[in-house]
């Protein structure tokens, strides 16, 4: 049967993470208007970041593709390793076959990772 006070905490934890963020903004917004935040651009500010595109360009500029494929390549590795810790966490009680589906799983994406670096998706020129 369903009984609200089993999930009081998940709903404490929620309006405590809604505050904060509600509280985060509140002060951003309001240090903006107040002037209390210094604004203040200069050429270093306004320089090229981590993307390398200047920072105030037109969005339309075409740009290479190894952007894309350098995340799409970040966001498999990312994935396979959250794949691998709940799994290392259930190791000692898992039975044979969960360490079977694991090490498959492990070895197609081995092979996906030689593949890449054979086809040298991981080198920048």
């Amino acid at each position: 049967m369903f009984n609200i006070f089993d999930y009081t905490g998940v709903l404490i934890l929620a309006i405590i993470g809604l505050g904060i963020g509600v509280g985060m903004m509140s002060i951003n917004l309001a240090s903006r208007y107040f002037g209390i935040t210094p604004n203040k651009p200069n050429k270093t500010k306004n320089s090229a970041f981590e993307c390398g595109f200047d920072a105030f360009d037109d969005a339309r500029t075409p740009f290479d593709i190894r952007f894309f494929l350098v995340a799409i390549l970040f966001i498999i590795f990312d994935l396979e390793t959250a794949f691998l810790f709940p799994w290392a966490v259930a190791f000692r009680e898992m039975p044979w076959l969960g360490i079977g589906t694991m090490v498959f799983f492990l070895g197609i994406l081995t092979i996906g990772f030689i593949y890449e670096w054979r086809v040298g998706a991981l080198e920048w020129e």
